[in-house]
C-alpha cells in the first residue's frame, strides 16, 4: 500500500531530527535520513525536492510545537508573573520531553549561520513572533502594559529560553532550570506596569 505523501514527509522530518541530534547536520545526508526512516531515496524525492526543503519544514514543525507548549491553558485569574512562569515552565517541560528536537534546532542554527544566514534569520523571526504574541497575550489578560518596547521584551524572553535550553542540555539539572524559570518570569514581569483607568 502506498504511503500518503504527508505521512512520508512527517516520517522523514522525524528521521532527520534523530540523525541531526545524534550525529550532527554534517552527517544528515539524504541517504542517512532515508536509512533512518526505513525508506528509499525514491521515497525521499517523492516527498521533497531537496534536503533544504526538508530542513525548512523541520524548523517550521518544531516551532509550531514549541508555540503550543508556551501558551498556558488557563489565562484568567493569574498575575503577569504567573502567566510568564507558566509559559516558561511549559517550554522547559517541552524541552525535557524531547531534548533531541532542541539539540537538532541548535545544530541547524549553527549550520544556517555559516551556510544559509536567511534560514537563521527566519528561525529567529519565528521565535520573535511567538515571544511577542505570548507577551502581548499575557499583558492583555492581566491588564498590564510593557514599559519597554515589546520587541525588546521579546528579545529578552528569547535570550532566557536560549540560555535555559543550552544549560539544561549540558547539565540536565532540573531543579536549577526550574529556579531559573522562576527568576526569569519575575524579571520579565518587572518590565510591565498595571494599566491605568485612562488606558
Amino acid at each position: 500500500m502506498r504511503t500518503p505523501v504527508d505521512a512520508r514527509r512527517a516520517a522523514l522530518v522525524e528521521a532527520a531530527v534523530r540523525v541531526v541530534s545524534a550525529r550532527g547536520l554534517s552527517a544528515a545526508s539524504t541517504r542517512a535520513i532515508v536509512a533512518e526512516a526505513g525508506m528509499s531515496l525514491a521515497s525521499f524525492h517523492y516527498a521533497f525536492e531537496s534536503r533544504d526543503e526538508l530542513l525548512d519544514l523541520l524548523i517550521t514543525e518544531v516551532l509550531a510545537k514549541e508555540e503550543k507548549a508556551v501558551l498556558p491553558e488557563q489565562l484568567e485569574g493569574r498575575t503577569l508573573a504567573e502567566l510568564l512562569h507558566a509559559g516558561l515552565t511549559g517550554y522547559l517541560d517541552h524541552l525535557r520531553a524531547d531534548p533531541a528536537r532542541e539539540q537538532a534546532m541548535l545544530e541547524l542554527t549553527q549550520f544556517a549561520l555559516r551556510a544559509r544566514p536567511e534560514l537563521a534569520r527566519d528561525q529567529y523571526a519565528q521565535y520573535t513572533r511567538i515571544a511577542t504574541a505570548a507577551l502581548e497575550m499575557a499583558a492583555h489578560h492581566t491588564r498590564s502594559r510593557w514599559t519597554v518596547p515589546v520587541p525588546t521584551a521579546a528579545r529578552l524572553l528569547i535570550s532566557f529560553t536560549d540560555g535555559i535550553t543550552l544549560t539544561w542540555l549540558v547539565d540536565r539539572d532540573d531543579a536549577l532550570a526550574e529556579s531559573v524559570v522562576t527568576a526569569a518570569a519575575a524579571a520579565l514581569a518587572q518590565l510591565a506596569a498595571p494599566l491605568t483607568d485612562a488606558e
